[in-house]
């Protein structure tokens, strides 16, 4: 996308500007804003860059914003949102996140896939939505009555209905990004994260998170849930082993008081730590007991128990719930008898417990543009390292080996100079354009089939109130 004047000055100097304040004004009806389908612009290379069709959106102002958004129901399937567009005449609506998981025997998902990412496209829904035979998984963005209509719609398959969801406040400047109106977005948090204003991705795959063992089936086994408001007593139980199942970069910003850090580098991990942390493999009884005898690997066999004995009571936790709901499953195939995880992970429970009362140490690494949260879902303070994906503080940031778009402390040692030489490359291409690859990425016309484009070129002008900046 080409770089454009400031909004003020492109509106003070081209007519144009003038003509479609005047279409606004005469498209709003009884204080209601006209919301056009979506229009795919055509780039045309030969324009002046003041005139290139670009979506044209406000903000709403911070006092309208402060109103808290009326949280969407955990369950059902006719889920109503009381809130309006939230918007005022000439501003954008307001914005909600939510994240969503269910398990279900869905074996015919591929064909779901079509249907459900053109009616995001058509509300102007972002973010990234996995498809899978266990189920579905996806972190949605946009005004809270396009987010209730897909998830409605998603949840009319009934194996699909009863979604887990978790409701996230959106910033100004998340806001900003949604809706195009700043070339500051984040270029390596994933292209299926929320806030990428014209983009979204259904992806078709074989596991909803990844696990790596088709024998763990959460349809058919799961450990108990325990609310937020009761997890504090079962965590702090001298008795009760609490496990971070996430990875390590996730914990080292953030995890509960007393939890185990299994080290992992990614979900698929798990089940070996967990094989070799409880000795649940085969093994020879004489080597067992010799290693017992000489008091070798003390904090391992804190954790440890023997098939002769007992296994300790778990509980787990991840950020949403849905990475527990796999262990849980795994661990119940251990053998494990007392296996909990903490309903709505970390998410829920730092929207719902007080600060003052909370166990959690740190921010909550989230997968999208937001990077960390903390307690009431409030914006943290990380920042993405776009070299290797990892969050970094501010104290990371004053590092040497920290280069804006290119490495940070954390993944320095292991680039080549080759690598880190690209990585600036791309970083210079977005500043230039606001997106990698050029002005062209993603917009060539050659893109769009026949209708498409020659319905684009068959919009009147007052349709492109809505389209230009």
């Amino acid at each position: 996308m080409l770089p454009s004047p400031p909004l003020a000055a492109a509106l003070s100097k081209t007519a144009a500007a003038a003509t479609r304040r005047a279409a606004t004004a005469a498209a709003s009806v009884a204080g209601h804003r006209l919301l056009l389908p979506f229009r795919t612009p055509i780039h045309n290379p030969s324009a002046p860059s003041s005139l290139i069709p670009r979506r044209r959106f406000g903000h709403m102002p911070l006092e309208e914003r402060t109103a808290p958004l009326a949280p969407l129901p955990p369950l059902g399937r006719n889920i109503a949102v009381a809130v309006g567009d939230g918007s005022v005449d000439g501003e954008a609506p307001a914005l909600v996140v939510v994240s969503f998981y269910r398990f279900a025997d869905f074996p015919d998902h591929a064909a779901f896939r079509r249907p459900l990412k053109e009616l995001c496209e058509e509300l102007r829904v972002s973010g990234g939505i996995i498809l899978a035979p266990e189920g579905i998984n996806g972190s949605i963005c946009g005004t809270p009555a396009s987010v209730d209509k897909v998830l409605n719609f998603i949840q009319e398959d009934n194996r699909l209905n009863g979604l887990r969801m978790i409701q996230s406040p959106v910033t100004p400047e998340d806001e900003a990004i949604h809706h195009g109106h700043t070339s500051q977005s984040p270029v390596g948090a994933g292209d299926d994260a929320p806030f990428r204003w014209d983009h979204v991705r259904v992806k078709l795959k074989k596991e909803i998170v990844t696990f790596g063992d088709p024998g763990v089936m959460p349809t058919k086994m799961v450990g108990k849930y325990v609310k937020p408001k009761d997890w504090n007593a079962l965590i702090s139980d001298p008795d009760t082993i609490v496990i971070d199942v996430r990875n390590m970069y996730e914990i080292r910003i953030g995890k509960f008081k007393r939890a185990v850090d299994p080290c992992t580098n990614s979900f698929r991990e798990f089940p070996t730590w967990v094989d070799d942390q409880f000795e649940l493999v085969e093994s020879d009884p004489q080597e067992s007991g010799s290693n017992n005898d000489n008091g070798a690997d003390q904090p391992a066999q804190d954790l440890n128990a023997s098939k002769s004995k007992q296994l300790p009571r778990v509980a787990m936790y991840c950020t949403g719930g849905i990475r527990c709901e796999k262990a849980s499953s795994f661990l119940l195939s251990k053998g494990f008898k007392e296996v909990y995880h903490l309903e709505g992970g970390i998410l829920k429970y730092l929207e719902e417990i007080p600060k003052a009362e909370s166990l959690w140490e740190g921010e909550c690494f989230v997968f999208d543009k937001r990077v960390s949260v903390e307690h009431g879902l409030a914006q943290g303070t990380h920042k993405l390292c776009y070299g290797c994906k990892q969050p970094v503080s501010d104290e990371d940031m004053q590092s040497p080996e920290w280069e804006y778009g290119v490495s940070c402390p954390y993944c320095f040692a292991t680039k080549s100079e080759e690598e880190k030489e690209r990585a600036r490359a791309r970083q210079r291409q977005f500043e230039t354009w606001g997106v990698i690859g050029g002005p062209d990425k993603g917009r060539s016309p050659n893109r769009l089939d026949s209708k498409d484009a020659g319905e684009a070129k068959q919009l009147p002008n007052s349709t492109s109130v809505e389209l230009c900046n």
